[in-house]
């Protein structure tokens, strides 16, 4: 028999190729690219961390101030609410007041006008007048309810705040400025001037006092 011979091509033979025949492995597009390798320089990342906190500070400063200024108009607008509710409830009644005024003082002029014997001609006229002065009292006091207040500034010194000169006289005796008549009394609502006091007083004649303008028009 003669012998067989081997052939090369068999698959047991071991395969030998060049490194271009060689396949690589497939790579995967979904995964993630390798992180490029950095190192980041000490001083300039403490330098990039005060800044960023010093501009949080100053964002910090700007919002606490805008909050404080927004909290002091509040009060300021809270006050100036009160101070007006105040303010009309105080002086409301001044335009009815003002219409009163007259109405007062003519009471008064009526019981000046009146004889001082006159009590004594007929009880019932003395009746009568007791009866005005009454009313006049419960008037006077329902203003004083109100805040209303009678102004007789007899013997004081003319203050043009209050007081309206409607005469001087001279040779009285008295210091400059003085009242030494009271034509019309003043009033006055809480701290406001109704109506002022018109009034004389005496002539300046080098002895001084206050200045004042006497009104030649009333």
């Amino acid at each position: 028999m003669n012998d067989q011979n081997s052939n090369p091509n068999t698959p047991d033979d071991d395969f030998s190729g060049t490194p271009e025949q060689e396949q690589a492995p497939a790579q995967d597009p979904l995964a993630p690219e390798p992180e490029a390798t950095h190192t980041e320089d000490p001083v300039e990342a403490e330098n990039d961390l005060e800044a960023k906190v010093d501009a949080l500070q100053a964002e910090l400063s700007e919002a606490r101030d805008q909050m404080l200024r927004a909290m002091a108009e509040a009060e300021n607008t809270r006050k100036r609410l009160l101070r007006d509710r105040e303010d009309v409830r105080k002086y409301a009644v001044s335009d009815f007041a003002k219409d009163l005024l007259d109405f007062a003082d003519n009471f008064r002029r009526a019981l000046d006008s009146l004889p001082e014997d006159i009590h004594q001609v007929d009880e019932r006229i003395a009746g009568v007048i007791s009866g005005i002065e009454a009313m006049e009292k419960e008037l006077l006091k329902n203003f004083e309810k109100h805040g209303i207040t009678k102004m007789e500034p007899l013997d004081q010194l003319f203050d043009p705040n209050f007081h309206e000169v409607m005469f001087e006289a001279p040779g009285t005796g008295k210091p400059a400025g003085t009242i030494i008549q009271l034509i019309e009394p003043g009033y006055m609502l809480h701290d406001r001037l109704l109506k002022p006091a018109r009034v004389g007083v005496a002539k300046d004649e080098g002895q001084g006092g206050p200045q004042h303008q006497v009104d030649t028009e009333a």
